[in-house]
């Protein structure tokens, strides 16, 4: 039964409570709590537990939050604190109805929090923002569907529309979003990978011909040593920890690269052990290196050489010689850099001392199956690209990639971000596939490379795109520059979301806007053929179906696939030979044209069904096999260069509270850093403080350091005295997306540089508002 808003108090500066040092510890009674509580006060006791129980198991629907996969052998409760607040934030029965929308113009919705915004609840109808005017109104969905193809009919060129996709996307949407797009006819088709693995994915491609993950789950179990870097697993992919708690039963060791000492990375107490509920729990880190922000580069560089210089010392003991004589090339050159590293540069890029090196360099030496895993701390900087290369080269030398226990491991934050791609959501997809999906559908897809997110933003600024549609996601509150995005934004002629809640992207607005909304992964797709289920991919090129459990919150809501399908229908008709009415009624019609024309998913159909889906081909990992021009995996020579911190400066990165989700905020808590009631705190060490003459509890604006002479300020933030790596800080995203210049982008991906901001903290100007951008 629907309920009606909540109250939700907005908090501010002036509110926030710091309860103390860091949590030792992750998950045990408190995640339990913090699972059920707000689940069952939010949906009621039955849904919540149809909705928590269907979580991840083969038979239900897959987590809408992070890619994590699953075990073969599904637990009852196969869900995290996160995966349920997800579940909670989207299945809710709380409805926003027409009446919202008189009582609240855009301009009052554009001063609410993330927080506020997401917690007035589910999207009910189409709604349509006139220019010229500050209230959405209700329309239908034909007369919403109308206005949106009309518009793009009437573009003079295709370009002049993009497209953007969040990861929580299906493959069956993903591939229509696509087949659509590039039937109107651009390549502009922006998503959420630009903004967090698009580094992965540039240097895997480019040395091992792969842009995913080399392992599957269950080598995380079998390996001997696992390095993680530059993740968070106990707040962004909580399940992860079991993973390492396996591993480290099966005697595995773990080391821990990052800025911030992380609970979840010291100690995991699982909630469905007798350990994890009465007990210690499990040690997860045996060795934790507090690197400063941007010097895992030089570390990688560091770690190598000492390999190198081992086999030096003891010539054919160390290297994989066969691996390396049969499927690498570039050892050679690789040697002869690394033989100039300089020792100095890298103890002061990375802030370590020498023998905590040598520890970590030893452990490698030592472990006969290596993982190196790593997340949003290694793709998010400057020389993003270059360090996951480095990552690459250090797998390489011992030949760790391709046998069992062994592999590189990016994490991708979002359910489905990799399985989008893989349908074809890029705006740089290769001729191979535009030939297939031309062939398929009988006509001629555009090959110009189409907009990236920073590119997207660049073009709607300075006009040449003038219709931005969303399918998910919040685009204005994820990506970089956050005054820059508004402005490009407020520049277009329509603004076009499909959502499942409100948030920022709803209130910032072309001169027309609309918002579309669609049914959530948790619900029961009924379509004419008889029940639908979509798909998706996890981290490991698992693909698996998802089945809804819970009737849709309101008659009416359309799916994804259902919105596409009608908009295609007006927008491009014929032109292109697809049954996009057919579509709607059977997704099985999608996968059979997923089956001819996506690698890796011939019968599509048929495997799908197959309990607990399928493993999408994956060359290295298989077969040792590398889609590289030389056939062979490259060991790369890069650059090393660190981060500049000018005097009376700090390096800042942007992180996640552990009540968040991407641009999702659950709650304004942060319990394993002991914040709670707000957001608008920046972490930063006790020596920094007394360096730069500043105490804890004081009030700062946080000012960002670049040579544009732009002013990107946030202020009114708490210091909070936190041990974070000598010369860093650290604030929460998306707020600190207003100190992030468009331009800062790390080298090939042109992922924004958000993990390596440099600031200036000066006294908050008296009555300042707080988290105020000036641009």
């Amino acid at each position: 039964m629907a309920r009606k808003n909540p109250k939700v108090e907005e908090v501010n500066e002036a509110d926030i409570e710091v309860t103390g040092h860091p949590k030792t510890w992750a998950a045990g009674v408190p995640g339990v709590y913090h699972s059920m509580e707000p689940a069952i006060t939010h949906m009621g006791a039955g849904r919540a537990g149809k909705t928590l129980l269907a979580m991840n198991q083969k038979d239900g629907f897959d987590c809408m939050s992070c890619a994590w996969p699953d075990p073969d052998h599904r637990k009852t409760f196969e869900f995290c604190e996160n995966g349920a607040k997800a579940v909670t934030w989207e299945a809710t029965p709380v409805l926003v109805g027409p009446e919202f929308w008189t009582e609240h113009p855009v301009s009052e919705l554009r001063e609410r929090s993330e927080y506020w915004l997401g917690m007035q609840g589910r999207l009910t109808t189409p709604v349509h923002k006139p220019a010229g005017e500050d209230h959405y109104r209700p329309v239908s969905w034909d007369r919403a569907f109308t206005i949106l193809a009309d518009k793009l009919k009437s573009l003079p060129s295709p370009d002049q529309a993009t497209f953007y996709t969040s990861g929580r996307t299906s493959n069956e949407a993903a591939f229509l979003y696509q087949l659509f797009v590039r039937a109107y006819g651009t390549n502009n088709l922006p998503d959420c990978s630009n903004m967090c693995h698009e580094s992965s994915g540039w240097a895997m491609g480019q040395t091992i011909g792969i842009g995913k993950a080399t392992v599957s789950y269950d080598d995380y179990a079998k390996a001997d040593l696992i390095i993680i870097m530059g993740q968070n697993p106990g707040t962004n992919h909580p399940r992860m920890l079991t993973a390492l708690e396996e591993a480290k039963e099966a005697g595995g060791q773990i080391v821990a690269i990052n800025p911030l000492p992380e609970a979840g990375l010291r100690r995991y107490k699982n909630p469905q052990k007798v350990k994890g509920i009465v007990g210690h729990g499990t040690e997860i880190a045996d060795q934790f290196l507090q690197i400063r922000l941007g010097g895992d580069m030089a570390l990688l560089q560091a770690v190598s050489k000492r390999v190198l210089d081992a086999e030096a010392r003891n010539p054919g003991t160390v290297l994989d010689h066969a691996f390396l004589a049969e499927h690498c090339h570039g050892l050679e050159e690789l040697k002869a850099h690394l033989a100039e590293l300089d020792e100095a540069a890298v103890l002061e890029a990375t802030g370590l001392r020498t023998e905590e090196i040598d520890e970590l360099a030893d452990r490698y030496l030592k472990a006969e199956k290596v993982i190196v895993t790593w997340a949003m701390g290694i793709t998010q900087h400057k020389k993003g690209v270059a360090t996951i290369k480095e990552i690459i080269n250090l797998l390489l030398l011992r030949g760790n990639i391709g046998k069992p226990g062994a592999g590189a491991s990016p994490i991708r934050g979002h359910s489905n971000v990799q399985g989008d791609r893989t349908m074809g959501i890029w705006e740089q997809m290769p001729p191979s596939f535009l030939e297939a999906l031309g062939k398929e559908f009988s006509f001629d897809p555009p090959r110009e490379h189409g907009a990236d997110s920073v590119e997207t933003i660049r073009r709607m600024r300075d006009g040449g795109i003038k219709v931005f549609v969303g399918m998910g996601g919040n685009f204005v509150g994820a990506i970089s520059d956050t005054q820059a995005a508004i402005s490009a934004m407020e520049n277009t002629e329509m603004s076009v979301q499909i959502s499942t809640k409100l948030n920022r992207s709803h209130t910032v607005t072309g001169a027309e806007a609309l918002i579309l909304p669609t049914m959530g992964r948790t619900e029961i797709d009924l379509q004419e053929s008889g029940p639908q289920f979509v798909s998706v991919e996890d981290t490991v090129s698992a693909v698996h179906a998802s089945h809804g459990v819970v009737p849709p919150v309101a008659p009416g809501l359309l799916s994804e696939i259902a919105i596409l399908s009608r908009l295609a229908q007006k927008v491009v008709g014929d032109r292109v030979n697809a049954d996009w009415a057919g579509f709607e009624k059977n997704y099985d019609l999608i996968r059979d044209h997923i089956s001819r024309v996506v690698p890796g998913c011939e019968d599509y159909n048929g495997k799908i069904r197959h309990k607990g889906g399928f493993v999408l081909p994956n060359g290295p990992r298989d077969s040792r096999k590398f889609d590289t021009p030389t056939g062979k995996a490259m060991l790369t020579v890069n650059q090393l260069e660190h981060v500049e911190r000018p005097a009376g400066t700090l390096i800042l990165q942007s992180m996640r509270s552990h009540d968040q989700f991407n641009t999702t905020i659950y709650g304004n808590n942060d319990r394993y850093r002991g914040i709670k009631k707000g957001r608008e705190v920046v972490f930063v060490s006790p020596e920094d403080l007394a360096a730069l003459g500043l105490s804890d509890g004081q009030h700062v604006d946080i000012h960002g350091v670049y040579q544009d002479n732009l002013e990107r300020v946030l202020r009114n933030y708490r210091v909070v005295s936190y041990p974070t790596a000598a010369g860093c800080a650290a604030a929460y995203y998306p707020e600190a997306n207003v100190l992030v210049p468009l331009d800062s982008v790390a080298e090939g991906s042109q992922t924004p540089v958000s993990k390596a901001v440099i600031v200036r903290l000066e006294p908050a100007k008296a009555h300042a508002p707080a988290n105020v951008a000036a641009g």
